[in-house]
């Protein structure tokens, strides 16, 4: 994966109201959730909702598609599969291990 990806992911993940957000459509699974149930999930005003999906969209975390009137937004579960993969790519030095007790 390119670092500048990896940048830009975790960028995206790095501010409190995207990272609440990540978390509640990774909760809604591929069925995903439309602007107004996240702002009332995570307490945020609609015209910021709309600003913090851009930049995980951007980031290439979240996916829109238009339904009607809605659009939903839903998690890009491969991205973030492949981002947590990256971080993990060279624990214990390439050895197998176990993630829970690792390096302790």
């Amino acid at each position: 994966m390119d670092s500048k990806l990896v940048v830009a992911r975790l960028s995206a993940l790095a501010q409190e109201t995207r990272l609440a957000i990540f978390r509640e459509l990774i909760q809604a699974g591929a069925q995903g959730l439309n602007a107004g149930r996240i702002s009332e999930l995570t307490n945020t005003a609609p015209n910021s909702v709309s600003f913090h999906m851009k930049e995980l969209v951007h980031a290439g975390l979240v996916r829109s598609q238009q339904d009607g009137r809605y659009v939903i937004y839903t998690a890009q579960f491969d991205a973030m599969n492949a981002l947590i993969a990256y971080l993990t790519e060279n624990c214990c030095g390439g050895n197998t291990c176990d993630l829970n007790g690792c390096c302790s």
